[in-house]
């Protein structure tokens, strides 16, 4: 049993309830919050890619490495120029074809974003698959973190209970949408330039040749 008075607020995701958990969780973000969603594999940890001290907490509960940065979910693409001036056209093209999807797609990074998003002057993004995390980043007007919830080199929670146990009270809302399907974890490659790169074989198989 992991619900206590001293507990975070943790919700059991419904059809009824699923508009306004969206509303909350969006609320929770946009005030610096730290939040625990189902995704289309694991569940993630949210924050708004621009709030500084939020980023810094959640890095800090993950004991994650500063230079690893967290990567992002976003709703459209119309929200890509929020984290890149540059999507060139390969880049596109795989967008075009796979998004939404567990693909998460490296892009120099535009400007001023967070170290903690940023690395070796990229961030790492994806729209994805059909779940909750897609749901919510549709619904926000912002880019969300959405590195898996968990410590650092332990195992990704696929149940709110897991999450619960790796974190306890650390985060603002624990979103419950159940079991995930776990699986492998979304495929990442780096299409900063024309040359695509394949950075981590997951979810999407590839063929680059």
């Amino acid at each position: 049993m992991f619900s206590s008075i001293s507990d975070p607020m943790i919700v059991k995701l419904t059809d009824k309830n699923l508009d306004k958990i969206i509303a909350d969780a969006i609320s929770t973000l946009k005030n610096g919050g730290v939040i625990a969603y189902p995704t289309e594999t694991f569940y993630a940890l949210g924050a708004k890619y621009d709030i500084e001290p939020a980023l810094k907490r959640l890095n800090k509960i993950k004991h994650r490495p500063v230079e690893k940065a967290m990567p992002l979910i976003i709703g459209s693409v119309e929200h890509l120029p929020l984290l890149t001036d540059s999507v060139n056209k390969t880049a596109r093209e795989l967008i075009d074809e796979f998004w939404p999807c567990p693909l998460t797609i490296l892009f120099y990074a535009r400007p001023g974003l967070s170290n903690f998003i940023v690395s070796e002057n990229k961030v790492a993004v994806r729209i994805p698959g059909e779940s909750f995390a897609l749901k919510l980043a549709m619904s926000s007007n912002f880019p969300i973190t959405a590195t898996s919830a968990n410590i650092s080199d332990m195992p990704p929670a696929d149940s709110a209970s897991m999450v619960f146990d790796y974190f306890n009270d650390n985060i603002d809302l624990i979103i419950d949408g159940g079991k995930t399907k776990g699986g492998l974890p979304s495929t990442i490659i780096d299409a900063a330039t024309e040359e695509v790169k394949i950075l981590r074989k997951g979810a999407i198989d590839l063929n680059l040749s």
